[in-house]
């Protein structure tokens, strides 16, 4: 039964379809239907969509967005720093999913009011949300064939010589829950870096990730040695230098993003320039 309902509604993902199965939301022939239920053809389906309302009991909240791009299937935001992508511990208001909700209140319907991917509080730049089931379930399965194409921009300490790339898993640091490290036992994560410009004792980098692990980029570039300036988490450790000035955060801005549409399929690439603080630091590392 699972199967066949993804193959027949490829707007919801298999979990999604499985869970509403399991919860009495699918009927086959007027009867509960299981997902490992074999069905032979000929039978009536009735499905009763849900929203989860583990992920939709957020209130709305009137916080400005800068738009880069809408229509009705996705919204494209340029993200400023210091503000939270996802409710969380120590978070639950005042963030972009409140931001969303009240800008487009039909994103209460879909689940983390159609987040596909994330930016930590202080990184700032480009993020595309789902407006609809149907192109979250697409973009996310974009995001997981690696498709879509993420590139930073980050100020690293230290002269990096070469172009190159950091292929090392990255998971949940066991010294600290809080942080993530390069460690053995997390997810593989593979991220490329470009030198942009050469500073005195930093360097502008353009970063593309293949693999969207947490704080990748900032552990990515610690393990070389070129931790990401103004982080306070990963950066900890070169602290003062000859750099005129420091941003109140970490250097890190997503810059471009390009992906497939999820319903035309046309190819789609944004561009967000990095703000004033950024570009600031940059002028004082000149």
């Amino acid at each position: 039964m699972d199967k066949a309902l993804a193959r027949m509604f490829p707007e919801h993902s298999r979990n999604r379809l499985q869970k509403w199965l399991r919860e009495g939301h699918v009927r086959l022939d007027s009867r509960s239907a299981k997902p490992k239920q074999k069905i032979w053809g000929g039978e009536r389906i009735d499905i009763r969509p849900q929203a989860d309302p583990e992920e939709t009991t957020f209130r709305a909240e009137a916080i400005a967005l800068e738009i880069i791009y809408e229509d009705d299937e996705l919204l494209v935001i340029n993200k400023p720093a210091g503000l939270v992508v996802h409710p969380g511990s120590g978070n639950w208001q005042g963030t972009l999913l409140n931001a969303l909700l009240h800008h487009s209140p039909q994103l209460a319907a879909i689940p983390r009011a159609g987040i596909v991917h994330r930016l930590d509080k202080d990184t700032s730049g480009l993020l595309v949300v789902a407006k609809s089931l149907r192109a979250q379930t697409e973009l996310v399965r974009q995001i997981q064939a690696r498709t879509v194409k993420r590139d930073y921009l980050a100020v690293v300490h230290g002269v990096v010589r070469l172009d190159g790339e950091v292929a090392a898993p990255v998971g949940r640091d066991p010294r600290s829950r809080t942080r993530m490290a390069v460690i053995g036992t997390g997810r593989p994560a593979l991220t490329r870096y470009k030198v942009a410009r050469r500073f005195a004792d930093a360097t502008l980098l353009e970063c593309s990730l293949a693999t969207g692990r947490t704080h990748q980029i900032r552990v990515h570039m610690q393990s070389l040695g070129y931790p990401i300036v103004g982080d306070p988490v990963y950066g900890a450790k070169r602290r003062g230098g000859s750099m005129a000035k420091r941003l109140l955060r970490q250097a890190l801005h997503a810059v471009r993003l390009e992906f497939s549409h999820p319903v035309s399929g046309a190819r789609r690439r944004f561009t967000a320039p990095p703000p004033e603080d950024f570009r600031a630091l940059m002028d004082s590392l000149e």
